[in-house]
């Protein structure tokens, strides 16, 4: 019979936040590569305005508030309830990212935010018995790391970057998402700090192995 602890460990999963999360990365990347960068970087304002707005008109009034928290209550941690919820941190980084970095970096930190996050918080609730930061466990850092070289060293591959340099590349450009899910920026939420860490990390990869 499982323990108490490991039920509770088990709850804590939030499956349905991450399912949520990985799709909705997942849709912004296949529409960002599906129009150009000016319409991309149109939608991208578009959308942090929206999202951005919604959360401040919520914490206003407590009717729209109430609604909102019905509507995405299974996807939505605790203190997003009564702050400001991922989506707009989300959104305000994609918007930063499709204004100051190159296609690449944009969808590769993208796709670390969309996978690597979620696997690390998953494999940490589950096995992290060590602890480096705050919550954040070497277990799930680990996995984090093996989750941005494997993603990394398919995209370098198959848009044939780097190629002559696959394995340093790709491995480097793991410790970089790792390092970027691993990383606390005061109280800002991940979803805007680990896609702007990697990808301002990413471009000096990028620029010394000749990447762009």
């Amino acid at each position: 019979m499982r323990s108490h602890s490991q039920l509770k460990t088990r709850s804590d999963l939030h499956l349905a936040r991450k399912l949520w999360h990985i799709f909705g990365v997942l849709t912004i990347v296949a529409l960002y590569l599906s129009v150009s960068r000016p319409q991309a970087l149109q939608l991208a304002v578009l959308g942090a305005f929206l999202a951005v707005t919604v959360d401040v008109l919520r914490q206003q009034w407590a009717s729209l508030n109430s609604m909102m928290i019905r509507l995405f209550k299974p996807v939505m941690r605790s203190q997003e309830q009564l702050g400001y919820a991922g989506i707009s941190y989300l959104m305000v980084g994609v918007l930063i990212l499709v204004a100051l970095f190159p296609t690449p970096i944009v969808i590769l930190s993208l796709l670390f935010l969309a996978i690597a996050d979620p696997l690390a918080s998953y494999v940490g609730i589950l096995y992290g018995k060590d602890k480096l930061i705050g919550r954040k466990s070497l277990q799930g850092t680990i996995a984090a790391f093996l989750a941005c070289t494997l993603i990394a060293a398919l995209f370098f591959y198959f848009n044939g970057l780097m190629i002559e340099r696959l394995l340093i590349v790709s491995f480097l450009a793991g410790l970089i998402g790792a390092f970027a899910e691993l990383l606390p920026i005061g109280k800002l939420d991940d979803n805007l700090t680990l896609p702007l860490v990697s990808a301002s990390l990413l471009w000096i990869l990028f620029f010394l192995f000749g990447g762009f």
